[in-house]
């Protein structure tokens, strides 16, 4: 739209005589895309950028759309016919418009001030998420339900697990059939390394070619996960090259990470990507060049759009027999034409790939992985913080928006996961601190949930709070998963905890399939990891060598639940769900 329409100068006088024009990026207000895109939800039953909305000076929507030609095709309105129509009635009955806003309004905040009633059981809610993942598998080629297929890896990390945990019968199985399927296929960059936003094909062979930090942070996050649990190497390997591409394409020079490469390049989605076969051949040689194309199935027709995405879809295996020619391919590649690189850094993306380094640190035994981790928290509190008030958005020097709950949340639980690996103590204060501002700005003590937006925050025409994981998980769900954790470290936040999970299940109970990290919260507070308490014999004692065996709390003396045994610093460990007898050195 902004290429057909509002660089359009048609378009544009219409827009400069009747309409006060507005373009917001939704990642540099994620307060006004969520209000109105809700709005879209309502009004039409789905949603999607670019999103149109029409409406008053007090910001009262009357219609809401999304993509829109600049004239009538293909049966779709065109956004010329939709301007004048508004304006005509605009014109001839404005109360009308007036009043359809605010039913609209009321509709929504109506929607948002539900209190839950009922009691929902967990088991229940669980199950009825892994029944629907089973019903909506793709056997064949992985994934869940048809094209276009989003990689939403908060589910893929559910269901391993519930199949850990639970022993539920194929959920693990998905899991690879899923990991592998994307490995293979287009969406996974077997050149310069990263994911895709998406496939547009049911095989992952044509990905929508944008690459979006969040999306590389989650998956490098579940293909650890998938390693831990299987040790298969080819996990590993994948988490371990998307790692590469943050470093090598996503990182900004003081530690913190850009948002996103565009998917187009010179005007053409895909052109950076994709190879003819002559290319191949003239870069590698004949020989080299024929069997790299045979194992990345290049062919002189292409398999899109008469070019080539490479990909082993038609092995059983990815495998790298072949790699050493990855970096001339991927030098060619940058020469040949440039991506446009997203360059705002935002808290709530980059405390994600924190917690992926975080797990990847441990995972492959690299401290390199948690020293990149922690020079992005120093980025984060360098550059997006006025004291304990976090800002959503960083670029060009310049830190804007009020931090929204996304970015409060994902920040706690990257500074938590962090502290996992490096106890120290630092991490555990930060944490406690801005809980205390979350709670209070945010949290809503009469009906349960957090709110989206901050008391202090600017007042708009709606304050939701967001449940639904969609292509993230929703800071409500990430906020379960934080005062989970504070609970089995003994922090005071049980109440908040039990308030928020009734609050949840009420609200993932038409659709627990929708809450996927939610649901996975819950597992992780009926089977919790490694919880160590340590009474020291002395202040100094350091603990950061037992980083990555569990949950370390380390106490300042001794207390009638946790004393020293023989006078020395003691050891009380608990791990699934058995608490050991104390003993004076941490048992292996």
């Amino acid at each position: 739209m902004a290429h057909e329409s509002f660089e359009d100068t048609e378009v544009a006088q219409i827009l400069n005589d009747y309409f006060v024009s507005v373009k917001v990026d939704k990642e540099e207000r994620p307060d006004i895309d969520s209000i109105y895109m809700n709005v879209s939800m309502v009004v039409n039953g789905s949603g999607g950028w670019p999103l149109t909305v029409v409406m008053d000076c007090e910001g009262k929507p009357f219609f809401v759309g999304t993509y829109f030609p600049k004239r009538r095709k293909y049966g779709q309105l065109g956004l010329i016919e939709l301007l004048e129509v508004i304006r005509e009635k605009w014109n001839e009955n404005k109360e009308e418009l007036l009043d359809s806003a605010e039913k609209i309004i009321k509709h929504i905040n109506d929607r948002g001030s539900d209190i839950p009633k009922n009691q929902v059981d967990t088991e229940q809610l669980i199950y009825g998420g892994i029944a629907y993942f089973k019903s909506a598998f793709d056997s064949k080629y992985g994934g869940f339900g048809h094209a276009p297929k989003f990689p939403s890896a908060h589910n893929l990390i559910f269901l391993m697990e519930a199949s850990k945990n639970l022993h539920e019968k194929n959920c693990l199985a998905m899991v690879e059939k899923t990991l592998l399927s994307m490995a293979k296929g287009g969406i996974f960059d077997h050149i310069g390394f990263g994911f895709s936003r998406y496939s547009t094909d049911e095989k992952w062979l044509a990905p929508h070619f944008e690459k979006m930090l969040y999306d590389n942070a989650m998956l490098i996050m579940t293909y650890i996960k998938a390693y831990e649990m299987t040790k298969n190497p080819i996990y590993k390997d994948v988490a371990e090259k998307t790692c590469i591409y943050i470093e090598r394409e996503m990182t900004h020079p003081d530690g913190g990470f850009y948002s996103a490469q565009d998917a187009d390049s010179d005007g053409i989605e895909g052109k950076y990507y994709v190879f003819t076969k002559e290319e191949i051949l003239q870069i590698l040689g004949e020989t080299d060049g024929q069997n790299f194309c045979k194992l990345y199935d290049i062919t002189k027709t292409g398999n899109f759009e008469g070019k080539n995405i490479p990909n082993q879809i038609h092995n059983k295996e990815p495998e790298n027999s072949m790699s050493q020619f990855f970096p001339k391919l991927y030098d060619y590649r940058k020469m040949r034409t440039k991506l446009h690189m997203d360059d705002k850094i935002l808290t709530s993306w980059n405390a994600m790939i924190i917690v992926a380094l975080a797990e990847a640190s441990v995972a492959f035994k690299c401290d390199a992985y948690l020293k990149s981790a922690k020079k992005a928290i120093h980025f984060i509190e360098e550059n997006l913080f006025e004291n304990d008030r976090i800002f959503t958005s960083f670029c060009e020097g310049k830190r804007t928006g009020s931090g929204v709950l996304d970015d409060y949340a994902f920040y706690i639980y990257a500074l938590l996961k962090v502290y996992y690996i490096s106890p120290e103590k630092l991490y555990l204060e930060r944490v406690d601190t801005l809980m205390k501002k979350v709670i209070e700005d945010f949290f809503d003590h009469q009906n349960g949930g957090f709110f989206f937006t901050g008391n202090n925050s600017e007042r708009l025409i709606s304050r939701p709070k967001e449940t639904y994981d969609g292509a993230i998980p929703s800071g409500n769900s990430i906020m379960t998963m934080n005062l989970v954790i504070l609970s089995l470290l003994s922090f005071r936040y049980d109440d908040i905890l039990e308030e928020q999970i009734t609050f949840m299940k009420a609200k993932a109970a038409d659709m627990p399939f929708g809450h996927s990290f939610f649901l996975y919260s819950l597992l992780k507070k009926d089977f919790p990891d490694a919880k160590i308490v340590i009474v020291p014999d002395s202040p100094a004692f350091d603990v950061t060598s037992l980083g990555g065996k569990g949950w370390v709390k380390k106490l300042e003396h001794e207390t009638e639940e946790y004393k020293l045994k023989d006078g020395k610093t003691t050891f009380y460990v608990c791990e699934n769900g058995i608490c050991h007898p104390p003993h004076n050195s941490f048992p292996r």
